[in-house]
C-alpha cells in the first residue's frame, strides 16, 4: 500500500479517536459544529478545486469528486467540532485569538507537510497562507454559527 493509503488511514482513525472525547454534555454543540463546517468545506472546496487551484491526485472516491473526502468532509470538521467544543469562551480576547491562530497553524503545517512530500494534495495555483487564512475564516464562521444556533432565547 502506497504511503497515501497509510496517511488516509491514520487521518481516519485520528479524527475518530478525537470524536470519542468529546463530552457527553457537549454532543449537541459538536454534531452543529461539525455539520455546518461541512457546507462551508463542501463550497469552498469545490470552487477551489474547479477554478484549478488546487488537485488532489490520491484521493477516496475518485470517480465521484475531485475534492479530498477525507479532509473536506470527515476530517477537518470533525476538528472544527473539536474546536468548539473546547473553545475557550471563558478566557481573554488574546487568549482566543491564540486558540484560532493555533489551530488554523497546526492544521496548515499538516497540510503543507502532506503537500511536499505526497500525492495526497498539489498546490497549482494556491499558497500556505491561504489555507491558513481560509481554515482560521471556517473556524470562525462555525463559531459564530454555533454561538448564535446555541444562544438562549429571550422571552418577550
Amino acid at each position: 500500500m502506497r504511503i497515501e493509503w497509510w496517511i488516509l488511514l491514520i487521518v481516519w482513525v485520528l479524527s475518530t479517536v478525537i470524536l470519542f472525547f468529546i463530552p457527553k454534555n457537549k454532543i449537541r454543540l459538536a454534531v452543529v459544529a461539525f455539520l455546518f463546517n461541512q457546507i462551508i468545506t463542501f463550497l469552498i472546496g469545490l470552487v477551489v478545486v474547479e477554478m484549478g487551484l488546487i488537485e488532489y491526485p490520491v484521493r477516496l472516491f475518485a470517480s465521484i469528486n475531485r475534492t479530498s473526502f477525507t479532509f473536506e468532509y470527515y476530517a477537518f470538521p470533525v476538528v472544527c467540532a473539536a474546536f468548539n467544543v473546547w473553545y475557550p469562551k471563558n478566557r481573554g480576547r488574546l487568549s482566543q485569538l491564540g486558540y484560532y491562530v493555533g489551530f488554523s497553524s497546526l492544521l496548515t503545517i499538516l497540510e503543507v507537510l502532506i503537500e511536499r512530500n505526497t500525492q495526497l494534495i498539489k498546490y497549482l495555483h494556491w499558497k500556505w497562507y491561504i489555507s491558513w487564512i481560509t481554515i482560521g475564516v471556517a473556524l470562525f464562521i462555525t463559531r459564530l454559527f454555533c454561538t448564535w444556533f446555541f444562544q438562549k432565547r429571550r422571552k418577550i
